[in-house]
């Protein structure tokens, strides 16, 4: 038996080292060299961002060497294994259209086409369903505020913004002069319509009416397949990040608050939001960047009705850069500022302003950022210009009168 089973084994390595095998009427056996077909096992995902990851996997022969082509351009090599397995790994390189082969000896098999493209993010300043806008969307439906604008925030890879506002049905208003709270149905059509996938929670409306009604936002988010950061049951879980991955590049956002009510912040014990510190941001940073390619942190910060960075902002962001952040972005002040590239592969948008949310005169213009982003940060960036219509978004051409004035804003070097 034991016999039987070592001639089995030693005929398979004979196959798999590309040889046929023949038994002759006397039992002896023959070789007659015949190599094993060269496939290619696995599937190219639809795209990929420059600089990550990407393998083909496949069949050859026996310790066949092996070549992975894009034209003539040789992306990676290695040998395939006792067996005939093989692996071929390669980090994309520029955006473009990539038709790859596997070469073997003298032999070459079509391994698919893979797109690189970065991947695009888009950022939008404060949502809120206070006021007004919280009854049109008990009338009209929660899609309402977002049907100008559905279209190009889900043709998004990553979009995220600030939602103002407790969601929830209980709680009390705290002592304040502005408080905000929505119905839950409004937050669905957030990830179903406009394509949300992260939310910072982390302002001066999210406490608005209580510990109770806080939680109950995090969980309607939560529910409607959105992630959530800058708020949670306590400090840890605020400070926590989401992580959201498009094209194989790996994004972390963060949310912290620099303006904070009494009894806002969260602590060790009690929910709340992340309160802006700066030990505690490059922790949260660095920590962040063992997990992700980029880094994004989400302030509400600055002062009401001025676009220009303060003291306290430029030491913020500069925290997060020094600590590993690609983009800062920053909300709170109700109007659209600058942004500005530190580094050729950094960004920091001060202040996004208002988005859906009641906004007449200055506050009323606003925009859509959207960057280019890959393993190495920021390729690229663009403010679609927005107007607000009562507290609907709706995007407007650059050639719309009142919208010229935006241009200024957009500086794109120093700080």
């Amino acid at each position: 038996m034991l016999a039987r089973a070592a001639a089995a084994a030693g005929l398979l390595a004979m196959f798999a080292a590309g040889a046929l095998v023949w038994l002759g009427s006397d039992g002896s056996a023959s070789e007659v060299a015949v190599r094993p077909p060269l496939t290619v096992r696995s599937v190219l995902p639809p795209w990929r961002a420059p600089g990550v990851d990407v393998a083909v996997l496949g069949f050859a022969g026996a310790h066949e060497r092996l070549r992975l082509r894009a034209g003539w351009k040789v992306l990676a090599e290695t040998r395939a294994g006792p067996l005939g397995g093989y692996r071929l790994r390669f980090t994309t390189g520029a955006p473009g259209r990539y038709r790859l082969t596997v070469a073997g000896e003298g032999r070459a098999r079509a391994a698919g086409t893979l797109v690189v493209r970065p991947v695009a993010l888009a950022a939008v300043g404060d949502i809120t369903f206070g006021e007004q806008v919280g009854p049109a969307v008990e009338q009209y439906g929660g899609a309402y505020p977002w049907l100008f604008v559905a279209g190009t925030l889900r043709g998004a890879d990553v979009t995220i913004g600030n939602l103002e506002t407790s969601v929830s049905t209980r709680g009390t208003p705290a002592i304040k002069e502005f408080t905000f709270r929505g119905p839950p149905k409004a937050v669905p059509p957030m990830a179903t319509l406009a394509g949300f996938d992260v939310l910072t929670l982390a302002n001066n409306h999210a406490v608005d009416y209580g510990r109770d009604a806080l939680l109950d936002t995090i969980r309607t988010v939560r529910a409607a397949g959105i992630q959530s950061v800058g708020a949670g049951a306590n400090e840890r879980l605020a400070r926590r990040p989401a992580i959201v991955e498009a094209g194989g590049l790996r994004i972390a956002v963060l949310g912290y608050s620099d303006v904070n009510p009494d009894g806002f912040v969260a602590s060790s014990s009690t929910p709340g939001t992340a309160g802006a510190d700066t030990l505690a941001i490059t922790a949260d940073v660095r920590a962040a960047r063992r997990r992700a390619d980029v880094v994004v942190c989400f302030f509400h910060w600055g002062t009401e009705l001025q676009p220009d960075p303060d003291s306290r902002q430029l030491v913020f962001a500069r925290s997060c850069l020094d600590a590993g952040a690609q983009v800062v972005v920053g909300a709170h002040p109700h109007v659209l500022g600058a942004v500005t590239r530190p580094t050729a592969r950094t960004l920091v948008a001060w202040t996004l302003g208002n988005f859906v949310f009641p906004s007449s005169a200055d506050r009323a213009k606003t925009a859509v950022l959207r960057v280019l982003l890959d393993s190495s940060g920021v390729r690229a960036y663009r403010l679609l210009p927005v107007a607000i219509d009562g507290f609907r978004p709706r995007l407007v051409s650059r050639g719309t009168a009142g919208v010229e004035e935006m241009s200024h804003l957009t500086v794109q070097n120093g700080r």
